[in-house]
């Protein structure tokens, strides 16, 4: 079972709720422009209102409150801080996180701030951005900023959210921001300048706050065993961990320099003519020590062992697949959390979990959602079970408490468990809502799919 003090919570990210996106002395970041350009997000949609939660966060907190979430994991947008990216502190920017937070602990849900959530400042994209030596430095600034201001009243932080998908989404595959391709060499500079830039800002955050508790969000690539067999087992950990082919996507090479210190051998013979320099100190700089390991995790590949020949990523025909077109794997919520936890030794957190659907407010003026409470129901009955067996899990983070400004898909896919009426801002709980609710009342006891 899952222990007393769990944290139950949901998820959002600055620039996919906020809107805002230029008032207030709010700087430009590389979403801002990219999604003005009008090609590389569904229909030429924008996040420059979204969910309008910058002037409706206390409608926001209340629909928290109502569900029952004793945490929410937010972020904080970079440029709506420090427009420039460094310098100059946007004091209208803090007035809006003050507020937001005083009301969250107001109503007892304990605030989880990502500092990074892939809104990157426009100036400093300018100045090369990820590529550039100062990045880590720019970075520390920002989050000894952000932990100096709020050190009174946030606890928890997380330094980086899917450091895989906008360095490699955005800077090798041009599909998000800053949509741009650049060769393997330029993308490992990224990120061993994102490793730095996170171990600066562990150091910068503890230099302010003693008894912060800081972690990290990498999105999980998971593999499990089709049929729990020693040889699947076995199989499933090394696709897990090591540098397995040609891709950058490997849990391994962006997880290993954090609570290792040091790259994945295999890699650096696979990329050795491309790596930037890599000192001792840096190494010592990104493995800066940790309070837990958030995981991202939506879905994994199979594992089987076919007559001796192990076959990976073979869903059944027709297996269920989400809206965003991901194969649904409750089993992944299991050994994911368990490999992750053998290795690394960190409690465990799981920032992200929740899928899309197609939904609407249907006649009854109700949005029956039964796939997503069915999805979420056999997910979180497989994180604990992990936690029965002794992994050590802290919390559950459902992605996402709104519909939200979904990167290149625009409004067209819904993760949450509000629907929001992007015309109108009108929220309206979804089933899924009301059935969380009743599984945080039960601390995760109860997961039958009656709604309360």
């Amino acid at each position: 079972m899952f222990q007393d003090n769990f944290y139950w919570g949901a998820a959002s990210s600055a620039y996919q709720i906020e809107g805002a996106a230029f008032i207030d002395g709010k700087g430009k970041s590389v979403w801002d422009v990219v999604s003005n350009d009008g090609n590389l997000v569904y229909g030429g949609q924008t996040g420059h209102v979204a969910c309008d939660h910058y002037h409706r966060y206390e409608e926001d907190v209340a629909i928290m409150k109502e569900i029952g979430l004793n945490a929410y994991r937010l972020s904080f947008s970079w440029p709506r801080i420090l427009p420039n990216g460094t310098g100059q502190v946007n004091p209208k920017g803090l007035d809006f996180y003050d507020r937001l937070i005083n009301k969250l602990l107001e109503n007892n849900i304990e605030p989880f701030v990502t500092i990074f959530h892939w809104d990157y400042p426009w100036e400093l994209f300018l100045k090369g951005g990820w590529l550039n030596p100062d990045s880590p430095k720019w970075f520390a600034e920002y989050a000894s900023v952000v932990s100096n201001h709020f050190k009174d009243r946030v606890k928890h932080w997380i330094t980086i959210n899917e450091p895989q998908c906008f360095v490699l989404l955005g800077h090798m595959e041009g599909k998000h921001a800053p949509g741009i391709k650049y060769p393997v060499e330029a993308i490992l500079t990224a990120i061993h300048n994102v490793n730095l830039a996170h171990g600066r800002a562990v150091m910068a955050i503890r230099s302010n706050q003693k008894d912060a508790r800081i972690g990290y969000s990498p999105v999980g690539t998971t593999f499990y065993p089709k049929n729990g067999t020693e040889k699947e087992i076995l199989w499933a950990k090394k696709c897990m961990f090591e540098s397995n082919d040609q891709t950058l996507w490997n849990n391994g090479w962006w997880m290993d320099p954090i609570f290792f210190g040091k790259y994945p051998e295999e890699g650096l013979k696979k990329f050795e003519k491309f790596m930037p320099r890599i000192t001792d100190e840096d190494l010592k700089i990104i493995s800066q020590p940790l309070d837990f390991f958030g995981c991202n995790i939506y879905h994994g590949a199979p594992v089987e062992d076919n007559g001796g020949v192990m076959e990976t990523h073979k869903h059944p025909d027709g297996n269920p697949k989400t809206d965003m077109g991901w194969n649904v794997t409750p089993e992944s919520l299991y050994w994911g959390p368990k490999f992750l936890y053998e290795r690394y030794r960190k409690p465990i957190i799981i920032t992200e979990n929740g899928a899309a659907f197609k939904d609407w407010v249907m006649s009854d003026g109700r949005v029956h959602d039964y796939e997503r409470i069915d999805f979420l129901a056999r997910y979180i009955s497989n994180l604990r079970k992990a936690a029965s067996e002794g992994v050590e899990v802290a919390g559950y983070f459902l992605w996402s408490i709104l519909d939200n400004f979904e990167w290149e898909y625009g409004y067209e896919k819904r993760f949450g468990i509000t629907y929001v009426e992007f015309d109108t801002q009108k929220r309206v709980l979804k089933d899924s809502a009301y059935w969380y609710k009743k599984v945080i009342k039960s601390n995760g006891r109860d997961l039958s799919l009656a709604i309360e």
